[in-house]
C-alpha cells in the first residue's frame, strides 16, 4: 500500500506552484492564444489579461488506478435484490454509462475544452517572450503607475523613524492631566516641609501628626508618579503614509506608418508590435495616454486603429505628408506645454524621390522641437539582417534621418528583420529621461 503526502503551499486556496507547472505544460496553446490575441487588439488593450482555450487531452493528469488483472483486493457492495454474496458481476461494456466521453454519438455532443484565464502579468509574459527584453525591462513595463508615500494621518504602530513627537507629547499630556498625576513640583515642596519638621529639637504633638501626614502624602504622590507614567506606550503616535499614484503629466503618442503596397502583412506586424512596446513604455509613466493614428501613401490622413492595420489602400509613398498632418494635430489639439509628446515612425524606407530632404526639413525646423522622443523603425526583409546594427548607407530616406540623428539626441533610427530587432530601439529610450528637457 502506497501514501502520498502532498506538502505543497497553497496560499488563499491557489496553488501558485502548480498554476506556473501547468502554464508550462500547455506553453504552446497559450503562446498562439496570445499570437491570435495581439493581431486582433488594439493597442491601448495590450495589457489586458485574455481567457485561454485549451483541449481537454492537453490536460490530463497521471493517475493511479488498480490493474485489472492479479493482485488480490476485496470489495464491499450495497445491498440488493438481485445478487447474492458469490455470485459474478458482468463488467459492463466500454463506452456505456452517462459520463462524457471522446467517441461520436448522434447528437454532436462531446468533451469542452478547458478555459482558464491568464492575468494581466501572465500575458505580457508570453508578449514580451518573442521580444526578447531583458527581465528588468519586462518589469518595468509591467507597471502601471508609480506611487508616492503620502502623509495619511497617524497611527499606533510603526518604524522609530515615523514617530510624531508633537502628536505623542500632546497625548501624555492629555493623559497625565486625566489622571491627575502629581507634578514633580508637588514631591518637592511636600519634601521641604518634612525636611523643616525634622529639624525641630523638640515637636509637640501637633507638629508630629502633621510630619506623619506629610510623610504618607510624600509616599503617596511618588506611588503616582510612578504608577502614572510620563510617557505611556499608548500615548505614541506615528507618523502614517499612504501609497498614491504619484500624479504625471498627460502623453500623446503618434503612430505614422506607410501603409502602400510595398508593407505586407509582415511589416505590418512588426510596426504594431513596435507600437504596443512605446504604449506600454508611455503608460506606465504618464497617468493619461492618447493615441493619434497617421498613415500614409502619396497622401496622409488620420484615421482609427482598425483602418490604420488592416483597411487597404494603394498610391504612391510620400512621407512628408506624415509628418505635415502630425504637425497639424500638434497644433490643433495638443500644444506641446500641456503635452508630452512622443511619435513613432515604421516603414519600409521606399520614399518619393527628393521628398525625403523636406522630411529631413520638417523634424529639425518643427517636430522635433516639440517632441520628446522621435523613434523611425525602418522594415528590412529577413534576408537583410546583416543591415540591422549596420551603419550602411540605405535608401534616401535613411539617410535623411541620419543627418538629423546626428542633430537631435532624442531622435532614434533603428532597422529591424524580426520581432525579436524591436528590443534596440526601446533600449535606447530606456537610457534616457523619458520627461527630460525639450530641445532646441
Amino acid at each position: 500500500m502506497a501514501h502520498f503526502v502532498d506538502r505543497r503551499l497553497n496560499p488563499k486556496d491557489k496553488s501558485l506552484s502548480n498554476r506556473r507547472r501547468f502554464l508550462k505544460r500547455v506553453r504552446s496553446q497559450i503562446k498562439k492564444a496570445v499570437e491570435d490575441a495581439v493581431r486582433e487588439r488594439g493597442i491601448a488593450d495590450v495589457g489586458r489579461g485574455k481567457n485561454v482555450s485549451v483541449p481537454t487531452e492537453g490536460v490530463a493528469e497521471p493517475t493511479f488506478r488498480q490493474a485489472q488483472e492479479g493482485g488480490k483486493r476485496e470489495r464491499v457492495f450495497t445491498g440488493n435484490k438481485s445478487f447474492q454474496t458469490g455470485d459474478r458481476i458482468q463488467k459492463p461494456p466500454r463506452g456505456g454509462g452517462s459520463g462524457a466521453g471522446k467517441q461520436g454519438s448522434p447528437d454532436g455532443e462531446g468533451e469542452d475544452d478547458f478555459l482558464f484565464a491568464l492575468s494581466r502579468e501572465e500575458f505580457l509574459d508570453f508578449f514580451f517572450d518573442d521580444l526578447e527584453l531583458p527581465d528588468l525591462v519586462k518589469q518595468s513595463l509591467k507597471e502601471i503607475t508609480r506611487t508616492r508615500p503620502h502623509r495619511a494621518g497617524y497611527s499606533v504602530a510603526g518604524s522609530p523613524a515615523n514617530i510624531n513627537v508633537a502628536r505623542t507629547m500632546r497625548n501624555a499630556y492629555g493623559r497625565r492631566i486625566g489622571l491627575k498625576r502629581p507634578k514633580s513640583k508637588e514631591a518637592q515642596d511636600l519634601a521641604y516641609r518634612i525636611f523643616l519638621l525634622e529639624q525641630v529639637a523638640s515637636p509637640t504633638r501637633e507638629q508630629k501628626e502633621e510630619l506623619a501626614a506629610l510623610r504618607a502624602r510624600h509616599e503617596e504622590v511618588l506611588r503616582r508618579r510612578k504608577v502614572i507614567a510620563y510617557i505611556d506606550p499608548l500615548d505614541v503616535r506615528y507618523n502614517y503614509f499612504e501609497q498614491k499614484p504619484e500624479p504625471n503629466a498627460n502623453a500623446v503618442m503618434f503612430c505614422l506608418m506607410d501603409v502602400s503596397a510595398s508593407m505586407g502583412e509582415r511589416e505590418k506586424d512588426l510596426a504594431k508590435r513596435f507600437f504596443m512596446l512605446l504604449h506600454l513604455f508611455l503608460s506606465s509613466r504618464y497617468e493619461k495616454t492618447d493615441i493619434v493614428f497617421i498613415r500614409h501613401t502619396h497622401d496622409a490622413s488620420e484615421v482609427d486603429e482598425e483602418t490604420f492595420f488592416y483597411s487597404p489602400q494603394t498610391g504612391g509613398t510620400v512621407v512628408s505628408t506624415a509628418l505635415v498632418m502630425m504637425k497639424q494635430v500638434i497644433a490643433e489639439r495638443y500644444p506641446p506645454s500641456d503635452w508630452n509628446i512622443y511619435a513613432a515612425q515604421a516603414s519600409d524606407g521606399e520614399n518619393f524621390s527628393g521628398d525625403s530632404a523636406r522630411c529631413a526639413a520638417l523634424l529639425n525646423e518643427d517636430l522635433m522641437r516639440v517632441c520628446q522622443y522621435f523613434a523611425y523603425v525602418e522594415i528590412v526583409g529577413e534576408d537583410e539582417a546583416q543591415l540591422i546594427n549596420s551603419e550602411a548607407s540605405g535608401m534616401e530616406l535613411w539617410e535623411a534621418y541620419r543627418k538629423v540623428s546626428e542633430i537631435w539626441p532624442n531622435f532614434a533610427r533603428k532597422r529591424v528583420a524580426r520581432r525579436a530587432d524591436i528590443y534596440p530601439v526601446f533600449r535606447e529610450l530606456f537610457a534616457r529621461d523619458p520627461a527630460g528637457k525639450r530641445h532646441g
